[in-house]
């Protein structure tokens, strides 16, 4: 009864239907994942509607704690993940929303424990919810128009300024130029030369690498420092790969564990989860890498 009243039963039930229909979509891309190139749009189609389905519902719950707590607090107005045609098109409306002199505010909030003075009087009472989603770049103007915070792939050092307009670099967001693109797990490796989204050259392998231990055979010791010795045989020829091609800005995602071995080369890493065939892991990584999360303020 008190569910009902508070409003918490029909949010309850729209939380259990969006993750009924997030599972299926889930299952569709398991099934989708034996296919090849000609699958790939179709599989990144259905993560993209995945991920809205997963914001959707983290915002519910989050409204569902908040019924339940004594004292209301502000949240998200809505939360999207945005990428390809559709990210362009938000970027394109923000790079062409104009005030006069000094009326448009863009900063950079790198941590949520480092919000600069500025964007505390910017956004006032809202300050909060760009400490949740720190590390973005977050907009608004004088007149509340516009109050959102989107996560760059390639984010800037930190700044915070005032304008006629909200100031970004499209680059922050979108593949542009010619650049390397890595996928760098401990056994598989993926690599492609890039001029925007469009691939020019693609290089591919797995490495037998050992899993985990069972018991009998080789003691632990002697099995990790085996299969330390065939990750780091494996990370050799990585980089072999990378420094071939010779590329001017460099970009790794794949594994947390060895990424630290490729970061004096890149210009920026990042964590994915992207397994499966290395062509088919790079494409959905590249999709992955270059989204970004938006959040209305």
């Amino acid at each position: 009864m008190f569910d009902e009243l508070l409003g918490r039963a029909t949010l309850k039930e729209e939380i259990a239907e969006l993750e009924e229909e997030r599972e299926q979509l889930r299952r569709q891309l398991e099934a989708e994942s034996d296919r090849r190139a000609e699958a790939v749009h179709a599989r990144q189609d259905a993560e993209e509607r995945a991920n809205r389905l997963e914001d959707r519902i983290a915002e519910l719950e989050d409204r569902v704690e908040r019924l339940q707590g004594d004292e209301p607090e502000l949240d998200f107005r809505g939360t999207e993940t945005l990428s390809g045609s559709r990210l362009e098109a938000v970027l394109d409306r923000l790079s062409g929303f104009e005030t006069g002199p000094e009326g448009a505010f863009t900063a950079m909030v790198r941590g949520q424990d480092a919000v600069p003075e500025a964007v505390r009087d910017a956004f006032g009472d809202r300050t909060g919810l760009v400490s949740r989603a720190a590390p973005c770049l977050a907009l608004t103007d004088d007149a509340g128009l516009v109050s959102v915070a989107l996560s760059p792939a390639v984010p800037p050092e930190a700044f915070g300024t005032w304008g006629d307009g909200f100031g970004f670099e499209r680059e922050w967001f979108l593949p542009t130029g010619e650049f390397g693109f890595a996928l760098v797990r401990s056994d598989r490796f993926a690599f492609g030369e890039y001029d925007g989204r469009t691939r020019t050259s693609f290089t591919g392998f797995t490495s037998d690498v050992k899993g985990n231990h069972t018991k009998g055979g080789f003691s632990q010791g002697r099995f990790e420092r085996r299969r330390d010795a065939q990750i780091a045989e494996h990370l050799d020829r990585c980089r072999e790969v990378i420094d071939s091609a010779e590329v001017e800005r460099l970009f790794v995602v794949g594994e947390r564990t060895v990424l630290g071995e490729f970061r004096d080369r890149a210009v920026r890493t990042a964590t994915v989860d992207a397994t499966g065939d290395p062509e088919e892991a790079l494409e959905t990584a590249f999709h992955e890498f270059w989204s970004a999360r938006l959040a209305r303020l």
